[in-house]
């Protein structure tokens, strides 16, 4: 008898990416084409591997599954641990830019456009034999590493000029800190992205644990260095930033050992003639120009931030942590299975099917974001507050981060409708309406920022990136739209309707047990309290919600459902 079994995959995100699956598809190099939907009727699907599959993909996508779990709670503790050092400060500002820095690089050269090319081609010469293989990993080694040096010292030397014009408004104290802390963080990008290159090699080999583990190591590092490494220094930011190259080592010593153990550790080979360096390059330079459209909010937002008061970056920074948090559940898992199911449908020339399967992830995403979003709306502050407030992180600190995140929030919908939309131009073979669209978005939020920050501070930079977020969905659903036809938008509204009625229900839950139960509690400085008067709220609007799609009937109830049950692996869903 044949069982099937439900997979979800988690993931994580990067600092206001505002749509697209991007790189993150990469980090899931196992053979996607091994799943599909099985679809019961025009409303119920479910995403099923027969049991002969269970034995062979299960353990890598628990691997997978298991280590970005410890990561991201290895992240929130690093997020406590800086907060409670450098709090929302002036110097906490200065860290974040100069961290953030080196990130937008490495989206471009590292596990963004880089991995995105390599991998294919990496993969075509596996399939000829692993000599070639090696050889082509050698070669690109070589020159990769040679262009990353020489952006490393680039970007050390040419550090004032780069903060100058990210965070124009640094006045002269927070400008210099963050000339030095580039000048220390720089050269991460050489680190990080040598360690994508190894990790897409290891993931073309199905060996998935040192690449998922790697996280894990610069979150602990950069612990290390708050925690021990600040006390030698001066200014103690020094000791995050030297934790953070500290990180970047361990991640890129963890790929040795598996490359070595696989013979496909890459040697020096400077073969310039190699054809595998022009298609890389080919891939490389649109995707990169891609990666780098989804940049340009980050500077733009984080370039008008410098203009306000201390710790507007940092209250940005910790809100969109937060906000990032529900897309980590379950997103990934939807927009991955769909766009395999997406590439299907196209390759059988069968649209119908196409368009049910579109409307099932964006229903899907909208009935995890909503709610999502009403929850983190109505508990901004006390979770800020239950998290954060400790040490150098005050309670004003938990007041405005609360602030920007019950704003940014508003957004989350859209960034997980954008993010299941995406795979349906993938799947077509269409990579330039995404990065189109998200340049409108960017357009969008270079307009709204300026004027919205002048009303309302940061709070105004975050209802911007919503505005950005609005405008790149409906941009993305009418680009498609135009592309194939009518998309079904009456049974999307619908849904939509049943969502938006059941997050009501659960906001009114959580405004009522909070407000004439726990009001007093939320106010206490224990943080154990403060996590289980969190923990129940959660808990209480999350049945409420289900109970009321269940009332009304609605066919959401059973895919949440089966979502929750079967997070991770093993499980055969009834019937």
């Amino acid at each position: 008898m044949q069982h099937f079994y439900i997979i979800t995959i988690p993931f994580s995100t990067d600092f206001f990416q505002i749509s697209g699956i991007d790189s993150l598809l990469s980090h899931f190099a196992f053979d996607l084409s091994l799943f599909s939907f099985d679809c019961k009727s025009d409303r119920f699907y479910k995403l099923i591997m027969t049991s002969d599959l269970h034995r062979k993909m299960g353990t890598r996508i628990g691997v997978v599954s298991g280590f970005t779990f410890l990561s991201r709670l290895a992240g929130l503790l690093r997020d406590i641990v800086t907060a409670y050092f450098f709090g929302a400060s002036g110097t906490a500002d200065a860290f974040y830019l100069a961290f953030r820095i080196p990130n937008l690089f490495r989206r471009l050269t590292g596990e963004g456009a880089l991995t995105i090319a390599f991998v294919p081609v990496f993969t075509d010469y596996l399939k000829r034999s692993n000599d070639e293989a090696k050889k082509t990993a050698s070669v690109v080694f070589t020159y990769l590493s040679i262009f990353l040096l020489i952006i490393s010292i680039s970007g050390v030397l040419l550090a004032p000029y780069i903060v100058r014009l990210i965070a124009y408004g640094f006045e002269k104290e927070r400008f210099e800190l963050a000339v030095r802390l580039t000048r220390i963080m720089f050269p991460y990008i050489f680190l990080i992205s040598l360690t994508a290159f190894c990790m897409g090699i290891l993931n073309s080999l199905k060996h998935f644990a040192a690449p998922a583990a790697s996280p894990i190591l610069l979150n602990i590092a950069i612990i290390f260095g708050a925690v021990f490494l600040s006390k030698f220094f001066a200014e103690p930011t020094f000791g995050l930033a030297f934790g953070v190259i500290i990180g970047g080592i361990l991640q890129l010593a963890l790929q040795v050992p598996p490359l070595v153990h696989h013979n496909m550790l890459p040697r020096i080979n400077v073969d310039y003639r190699h054809p595998a360096l022009k298609s890389i390059l080919f891939m490389m330079v649109p995707a990169a120009f891609g990666a780098a459209v989804y940049q340009v909010n980050v500077l733009v937002t984080t370039f008008l931030a410098s203009f306000l008061p201390k710790g507007s970056i940092s209250y940005l920074w910790y809100a969109d942590r937060l906000n990032e948090f529900p897309l980590g559940i379950f997103a990934i898992a939807v927009a991955t299975v769909t766009l395999t199911s997406l590439s299907d449908h196209v390759t059988d020339g069968d649209m119908e099917a196409f368009k049910k399967t579109f409307r099932f992830g964006l229903e899907t995403a909208f009935s995890i974001t909503i709610p999502a979003s009403v929850g983190l709306v109505t508990l901004a502050e006390p979770i800020v507050a239950t998290i954060f407030r400790r040490g150098n992180f005050s309670h004003y600190d938990a007041v405005m981060t609360g602030g920007v995140l019950s704003l940014i929030t508003l957004g989350l919908p859209f960034v997980g409708g954008s993010r299941n939309i995406t795979p349906a131009f993938f799947a077509m073979k269409d990579t330039k309406t995404p990065v189109k669209m998200a340049a409108v978005s960017v357009v969008v939020n270079a307009l709204f920022a300026p004027f919205l920050m002048r009303l309302f501070g940061v709070r105004g930079l975050a209802l911007s990136l919503v505005a950005s977020n609005l405008a790149n969905f409906l941009c993305l659903f009418c680009s498609l739209r135009m592309k194939i036809g009518k998309l079904g938008g009456s049974n999307i509204v619908r849904s939509l309707m049943r969502t938006l009625f059941a997050s009501g229900v659960m906001a009114c839950v959580i405004l009522i047990c909070k407000t004439y139960l726990f009001q007093n509690l939320l106010l206490s400085n224990s943080r154990l309290i403060g996590i289980g008067v969190i923990s129940f709220l959660i808990l209480a609007g999350g049945v409420s919600y289900i109970l009321a799609l269940f009332l009304i009937g609605a066919p959401e109830a059973e895919t949440i459902v089966s979502l929750v049950r079967r997070r991770g692996l093993g499980m055969p869903p009834k019937g």
